[in-house]
């Protein structure tokens, strides 16, 4: 299928492994300007290096750039004014009580996760709007519908970027302009990676028993039973940020797996 997006200038935020780096590559790979981001310059460098290897005939810039921060997001958007697709992949999680919640934690949990996509959407939709085409994509989690007990801050973020995907594409009336929210289930990406490793470390067993355990425990409504791949849902953010996608909008998309039990 040809997604129309050759040509097109996207911006894929927290690239440089996992979800953002498959969105980024799969972009690519439609002939799209991909602008790869990451928190720092070696990061960035070797994203960008490893696409422009696997796919020579696209066109992969990066941008190293905090986007928890003002300043960050000034830098990035004084080197990349326009664009016409944003992938706001940005995010961080971790397991923690919520006794063990600090203020900050609170704070800091939704500036990276929500703040860093509403300032990019804020500034970038303008252009979109006036071109009357572009696509905004927030990738959620399927934790923002079944808040994770161990991780509450995280869900909560997750959640609002629900909010705010859906009240951005209502002040879109009419217009070529889509706002979505894509919700990936437990997924195997970097982050995720290291973590399970480090728990099969820890108690002396292999990957795979740690995987089977934590669906058979964690996460038992799953349907797959295992990590879905950031290939898997790379190929759904894609496909959303295509002409093809143009009725999809204000949508709550899950690529979960099956774990959240609901028919809408």
């Amino acid at each position: 299928m040809n997604l129309g997006l050759k040509g097109k200038r996207a911006l894929v935020t927290g690239s440089t492994a996992g979800i953002g780096l498959a969105t980024a590559r799969a972009l690519a790979a439609e002939g799209a300007f991909v602008t790869v981001n990451g928190r720092t310059q070696a990061r960035v460098d070797s994203a960008v290096s490893g696409l422009r290897r696997d796919l020579p005939d696209a066109s992969v810039s990066g941008i190293a750039a905090d986007l928890s921060s003002r300043e960050g997001f000034e830098r990035l958007i004084a080197q990349l004014p326009e664009v016409d697709v944003l992938v706001n992949n940005l995010g961080i999680f971790e397991v923690k009580s919520f006794e063990q919640i600090s203020d900050e934690d609170w704070i800091h949990y939704f500036e990276v996760n929500v703040l860093s996509g509403i300032r990019l959407s804020r500034h970038y939709v303008g252009g979109m709007r006036s071109h009357n085409w572009g696509r905004i994509v927030f990738v959620s989690s399927e934790s923002g519908l079944q808040i994770p007990t161990e991780m509450i801050h995280y869900g909560m973020t997750k959640t609002a970027q629900l909010a705010v995907a859906r009240g951005l594409a209502e002040t879109l009336v009419g217009t070529g302009v889509t706002v979505n929210s894509v919700l990936p289930g437990p997924t195997a990406s970097e982050g995720v990676g290291g973590f399970v490793a480090q728990m099969a470390a820890d108690r002396g067993v292999d990957v795979a028993t740690v995987e089977r355990e934590f669906f058979a425990t964690a996460r038992p409504s799953s349907i797959l039973q295992r990590f879905t791949t950031p290939d898997e849902i790379a190929a759904m953010i894609t496909y959303i940020c295509g002409v093809p996608a143009s009725a999809t909008t204000g949508a709550s998309l899950r690529v979960d797996g099956g774990v959240v039990r609901t028919i809408a």
